[in-house]
């Protein structure tokens, strides 16, 4: 008898006084409590983002860029781009192209108050992750009826077949020696536009 099947013996001696584990329960957490922006924004700056909280896209971003190039994807509303920066819209756009734009405008898909994440989910207004990951500054466009309160709420609103970028701030990560270093696995500049009723 090999050990493999020593082991095996074992395992399956071990399962035979166990029971089917039950339904386990998936309805935890959901929509007992409503979104806090104002706890979305403290997380948001606790992990270096800049929060802008704005009743007009188009004037937020201008501040944030008064003029360069920006990427933006397909389906993102001209409106909100103002006519000070030049746009060049993802259509496969090739990664030196977009990594030597000033920066990157997207909407999102949701976003979570208990944790200060936001949640891309590559639609049209969102395009492919690469737009988000190689220029240096990310313009995230945010609703508030995008941002629910807990993680449980924000995977029940997103298709797990989509390919699901999550965002806590800039791009940062430690060394050995524990100096943070920022931009490595994306943009080091993450700016959040919350829009505001007019």
């Amino acid at each position: 008898m090999s050990s493999k099947d020593v082991i095996l013996d074992r395992v399956r001696a071990a399962l035979v006084h166990s029971r089917a584990p039950s339904e386990i329960p998936r309805d935890y957490r959901r929509g007992s409590v409503p979104a806090d922006l104002d706890l979305l924004v403290e997380r948001l700056e606790d992990y270096k983002a800049v929060v802008h909280r704005a009743a007009e896209v188009a004037a937020a971003i201008e501040k944030i860029v008064p003029a360069g190039t920006v990427v933006v994807p397909p389906g993102l509303p001209e409106q909100w781009l103002p006519s000070s920066v030049d746009v060049l819209v993802d259509d496969g756009l090739p990664a030196d192209r977009i990594a030597a734009a000033d920066g990157v405008v997207t909407a999102a898909a949701v976003a979570v108050a208990e944790t200060g994440t936001i949640v891309l989910d590559a639609s049209p207004d969102q395009g492919r992750r690469i737009i988000s990951l190689l220029p240096d500054l990310h313009i995230c466009v945010l609703r508030p009826d995008q941002v629910v309160a807990s993680v449980p709420e924000a995977v029940a609103r997103l298709d797990p077949r989509r390919p699901l970028t999550w965002i806590s701030g800039p791009s940062a990560t430690s060394d050995i020696e524990l100096n943070r270093v920022e931009g490595v696995h994306g943009p080091r500049n993450l700016h959040v536009i919350l829009l505001e009723e007019a």
